[in-house]
């Protein structure tokens, strides 16, 4: 869902090539269509540079060749889309409206002090849990791995994963999200650390890490 959309000048916004190819159209016919209708609401999304408007017209880039692509706000969004009809279609408009919705939530938390603060503990956090990672990984080589530096990622992504963060963007996870990456990052650390002082195997070590998080998975959600 996450990435869907992302935040450009204080808005949320998405883009002309994914919202073509979700919407099975061809790009280079979306962007005359963005040009023809719209091209008063063309310019920039932030109001201190006159005004938000609803498109934006950028590049983006294909085997090193630049080619136009447009940012759309969810006015902008809403308009391009409101005539695209079938099954198909009304599913990744309510897979968008979710993704809206879920991106505007952040920007709200985002400018409040208690998100910064608990961005910032989760940095420090993620800090502590990498040092940590990286004992593991030494441990791992000296008793025999040949791909040990494949856990800092795998690690991650299990983080990630356990807290809803998608393609690891951190710094667009809720404050929820960002709660319950705190808590993950803790049990993996304390669990490698256990493992490491108890001279446990790394494979079972790693297995001891996803088996905790999916019992606290598994709490909280009959907590929530």
């Amino acid at each position: 869902m996450n990435n869907l959309v992302m935040i450009k000048d204080n808005d949320v916004v998405c883009d002309s090539f994914q919202v073509a190819k979700n919407f099975s159209k061809r790009h280079d016919k979306l962007i005359a269509e963005i040009r023809r209708m719209y091209q008063d609401q063309i310019g920039v999304f932030d109001p201190r540079n006159g005004g938000t408007k609803f498109f934006v017209e950028t590049t983006h880039e294909i085997r090193r060749r630049q080619y136009p692509m447009f940012l759309m706000n969810r006015d902008g969004f809403s308009l391009l889309v409101m005539g695209f009809t079938g099954k198909k279609a009304i599913e990744w408009k309510l897979k968008y409206i979710k993704a809206f919705n879920h991106m505007e939530q952040v920007l709200l938390q985002k400018q409040t002090p208690i998100w910064q603060d608990t961005r910032s503990l989760s940095k420090q956090i993620r800090k502590k849990e990498t040092d940590t990672i990286k004992l593991f990984v030494d441990y791992a080589k000296a008793n025999g791995s040949t791909n040990a530096e494949r856990y800092y990622t795998i690690l991650t992504k299990l983080a990630d994963k356990t807290s809803g963060i998608i393609n690891g963007q951190r710094d667009s996870a809720t404050l929820e999200q960002l709660n319950t990456l705190c808590m993950a990052e803790n049990i993996i650390e304390r669990c490698i650390l256990d493992g490491i002082s108890q001279q446990t195997a790394y494979r079972q070590i790693y297995q001891a890490c996803k088996e905790r998080l999916a019992q606290f998975t598994a709490i909280a959600f009959l907590a929530g």
